[in-house]
């Protein structure tokens, strides 16, 4: 059974069912763990003698007097549930006529990755029940007549509506206006948005810096949305470099280019046609008195990435780089001076 991990009634239903007919619950994933923990410990959770058992445990225990209680109802890729329907939990593995239930309302935005984790656990042959196709699950969250309710009982003078899409947001915002709230005092507020409340009315005054903090290996919150991106292009369109050795003192390309690729699926013999390109692009340049080797690198990169857009029609990462010995040979003369 997959729920939210802070749903402590549904928990305790799953729980008393499966003491019902005999049969041993295994809660799975870090929070839902940790979550019904803290619940028993404070008395929200009554756990019937002997019918909770450790993970490791139910490996003892025969398939049909087991019931696992796991994370993941939202599709989530790294919760328990998806990891199982990709195979990957350590402990778990599905096996035909298993039943799986998904114990939860689809979420707006989530219908990709449920349905994906759906249709692994039935080509593994599970049968799955969710709110689709069984009354399984009742909603938590109000519909909008209980809104009203609220509103009319409650009469407040300002309204900020949270969670949701906006859709959701401005239809919340629309109830508390019609039940007497001043739509200047109803705030539709983003993530990071500094919300004031003064003399009985609500503003948006300012913001703070805020966005995903993201965790990579030890590091957290050190990688940036451009080196992401940098990612995703590796990931999914290759990597090509591109080495010369110029003279820029008489404005010839010594050596190369030489052509390295990565993740691509052509042969670098066919960059051949693009290598006299990036020479004459490279000459005319240091002709014209160019002479710095970031600005020919820029040269390079842009002669190289519009032939393999308009060639290959893809847009790898390049990485081009430039020596240029007429600058050696001036640096280590200014050494030889210098000693």
């Amino acid at each position: 059974v997959a729920s939210f991990s802070s749903h402590v009634h549904r928990v305790q239903q799953v729980v008393d069912a499966a003491h019902k007919y005999g049969r041993k619950v295994v809660f799975v994933g870090r929070s839902m763990v940790r979550n019904m923990s803290i619940a028993a410990d404070l008395g929200y959770l009554r756990l019937p003698e002997d019918t909770v058992i450790d993970l490791k445990q139910a490996h003892d225990v025969q398939d049909d007097k087991l019931v696992y209680m796991c994370t993941g109802s939202q599709g989530e890729p790294m919760a328990a549930l998806g990891r199982i329907a990709d195979g990957n939990h350590r402990d778990i593995t599905i096996n035909e006529f298993d039943t799986v239930i998904l114990a939860s309302s689809l979420i707006p935005g989530n219908e990709h990755g449920v349905y994906k984790v759906i249709n692994k656990l039935v080509q593994l042959g599970a049968r799955v029940v969710n709110r689709d196709n069984a009354a399984v699950h009742v909603s938590g969250h109000c519909n909008e007549g209980e809104l009203l309710y609220m509103y009319n009982i409650v009469k407040p003078k300002c309204a900020m509506p949270i969670h949701g899409e906006n859709r959701h947001l401005v239809a919340n915002g629309m109830i508390a206006v019609k039940t007497g709230v001043d739509p200047q005092n109803v705030v539709l507020a983003e993530d990071g948005d500094v919300v004031d409340l003064y003399h009985g009315q609500a503003a948006v005054v300012g913001s703070v810096p805020c966005g995903y903090v993201y965790v990579d290996g030890d590091s957290v919150g050190e990688l940036t949305e451009d080196e992401l991106e940098k990612r995703r292009i590796l990931g999914t369109e290759g990597f090509v470099s591109s080495f010369v050795v110029v003279d820029t003192e008489t404005a010839d390309v010594v050596s190369g280019p030489k052509i390295y690729l990565n993740a691509v699926a052509e042969d670098e013999s066919e960059f051949d046609k693009v290598r006299h390109q990036i020479v004459e692009q490279l000459q005319d340049a240091m002709m014209q008195g160019t002479h710095d080797t970031y600005k020919l690198q820029q040269i390079m990169r842009r002669t190289l990435g519009s032939w393999v857009a308009r060639q290959l029609h893809r847009k790898p990462m390049i990485v081009p780089v430039v020596a240029d010995i007429a600058q050696d040979i001036d640096e280590t003369m200014g050494l030889n001076a210098a000693k």
